[in-house]
């Protein structure tokens, strides 16, 4: 029986909830970053999930999950995605996998990028109000490690990729958090990232070129986790890092977490020594992972960041006002 459309639904109808650094244009919703969300609730049978795909060069990876199923892996080639359900009550997540590192997603015209516009609902299907978020709210700033490369496999592409491996998806997930997971390829403090992306002390308080990154509230724990990409890198840099978060943030709790295999642990304390914040955390993660943990010696395979995760979870416990179970 063909799809008969009934009620179109924007990205901005409050029954859909997007979690992430998502900006906002007319008729769509554009995230760039691994491990954003969109969850919405529906009765009835069938949905169509709308994709702006005109001018992107490489395709954004999904996964979607219907009530307890396993995730499916959708490839955005097309503008639709139709699912289907037998007649009743379902609720869907759709959480992004991988947005290439390596294609442009940070100029308009974006080469990849996940460009949400919206639902069409079946004539037989209504859209039901979903409850909002209700866990603390957390922000990750990071790099490839972040995202989630190479978590999979070696493959350099989105194949080898997988945002909700990330520690940092698996740390908010655990304190049941509202997460900005904010990561690109090869960015450092002060070094320019993959993807025509700036410096991390540049590209902080943005989703893309031209789209600030407005929250509605302040996030509770900002976590940075920068540094090994930069050849170099003094206390100035690093500090002015913070200073550029704590300025957007003035009363959340930042942690500057040290790259996993130690490189500029020294010079990251000496930053937050410097800044003399009673609400910055210095936590130094050495050791917490090894080269075995990894794919390539670098990214940390799924196993490697589950690793990372113990270790992160009672370190925020202990350091912040984050509890599970909250």
């Amino acid at each position: 029986m063909p799809f008969e459309p009934g009620e179109v639904v924007a990205p901005s109808d409050p029954r859909i909830v997007l979690e992430g650094q998502w900006g906002h244009q007319p008729g769509v919703a554009i995230t760039v970053n691994s491990g954003s969300r969109i969850s919405f609730s529906y009765a009835g049978e069938r949905v169509q999930l709308l994709f702006d795909t005109d001018g992107l060069t490489v395709a954004p990876h999904l996964w979607i999950t219907v009530d307890d199923g396993e995730p499916e892996l959708q490839v955005i080639e097309g503008p639709v995605v139709e699912l289907s359900a037998p007649d009743g009550r379902h609720r869907v997540e759709v959480v992004v996998k991988d947005v290439n590192e390596h294609a442009n997603r940070w100029n308009p015209p974006l080469e990849c990028a996940v460009v949400f516009a919206g639902l069409v609902l079946d004539v037989n299907t209504r859209l039901r109000l979903s409850g909002r978020p209700g866990g603390p709210r957390m922000e990750f700033y990071g790099d490839s490690i972040t995202q989630g490369v190479q978590s999979l496999s070696e493959h350099p592409e989105s194949e080898g990729a997988d945002g909700t491996t990330s520690y940092a998806y698996l740390t908010a997930r655990a304190f049941g958090a509202t997460s900005y997971q904010v990561g690109f390829g090869s960015q450092g403090i002060s070094k320019p990232g993959n993807g025509e992306v700036p410096a991390g002390v540049d590209s902080f308080g943005w989703n893309f070129a031209g789209s600030p990154a407005e929250r509605v509230e302040p996030s509770d724990v900002v976590v940075i986790n920068l540094g090994v990409n930069d050849p170099t890198l003094d206390v100035d840099e690093y500090a002015g890092c913070v200073r550029r978060v704590r300025a957007a943030y003035p009363e959340t709790t930042i942690v500057a977490l040290t790259p996993f295999n130690g490189k500029h642990a020294d010079t990251i304390e000496a930053a937050v020594k410097s800044l003399d914040d009673p609400d910055l955390v210095y936590i130094d993660s050495t050791g917490w992972i090894t080269e075995d943990d990894c794919t390539d010696q670098v990214h940390p395979t799924v196993a490697g960041h589950a690793k990372i995760a113990e270790h992160l979870i009672p370190a925020l416990e202990e350091h912040t006002t984050l509890r599970r179970g909250r």
